[in-house]
């Protein structure tokens, strides 16, 4: 699963009609919202989009037949295997009707090359797992716990005995990770809940 790493434009020209797509990362509803809103153009014809957050989705036809626009649209995310992302296709009416399978390929299909062409980061499932370490312990855990590929000490609050770290892993790590510190630490180490 992906998602993109910055916002992305491509256009093209289908008889006479300008297609404009513009898609772009978005964490949750309101920042999907908030890019559509600031991607839509007034003075354009119709400002169709569609937008995916894991199980979650939305999609708009602005006044082109029902399932013409907005559905091709999610359909190219989801057929690029994206998630958290919105995509507004920006049509400029260009005087030639192109039909329902036309508009269809148009509003899909531009929508498509913008995805294919966009930068995309791989996105990685995360557990949190709040940890306090003893002082002796700590620099020995901190080194290994950066040696985890993507993991990271998200913060680090000293008590009076040691520190309290919040840490995120890849999930398919925690365990194992669990296990290490407990390892490292010779059953000192104690992990608070965490989500999983």
């Amino acid at each position: 699963m992906f998602t993109l790493s910055d916002v992305y434009t491509a256009e093209q020209e289908i008889k006479r009609s300008r297609f404009v797509a513009i898609a772009a990362p978005v964490s949750d509803e309101a920042a999907a919202k908030a890019f559509i809103a600031k991607a839509s153009h007034g003075d354009a014809n119709h400002n169709c989009w569609a937008w995916r957050l894991g199980p979650s989705y939305r999609f708009n036809d602005d006044g082109e037949p029902s399932g013409t626009a907005g559905k091709p649209i999610l359909q190219a995310i989801d057929g690029q295997d994206l998630d958290r992302v919105a995509v507004v296709v920006t049509r400029w009416f260009g005087g030639t009707l192109l039909g329902s399978g036309g508009l269809i390929r148009a509003y899909g299909g531009t929508a498509a090359e913008c995805l294919r062409l966009a930068p995309k980061t791989r996105l990685i499932a995360m557990t949190a797992l709040p940890v306090t370490l003893h002082f002796s312990d700590l620099a020995v855990v901190k080194s290994r716990l950066s040696a985890i590929a993507d993991s990271q000490i998200v913060s680090e609050v000293f008590t009076d005995t040691g520190a309290r770290l919040d840490v995120r892993v890849p999930t398919d790590y925690a365990a194992d990770t669990i296990a290490l510190v407990t390892d490292l630490t010779a059953g000192r180490a104690v992990f608070e809940d965490h989500d999983r």
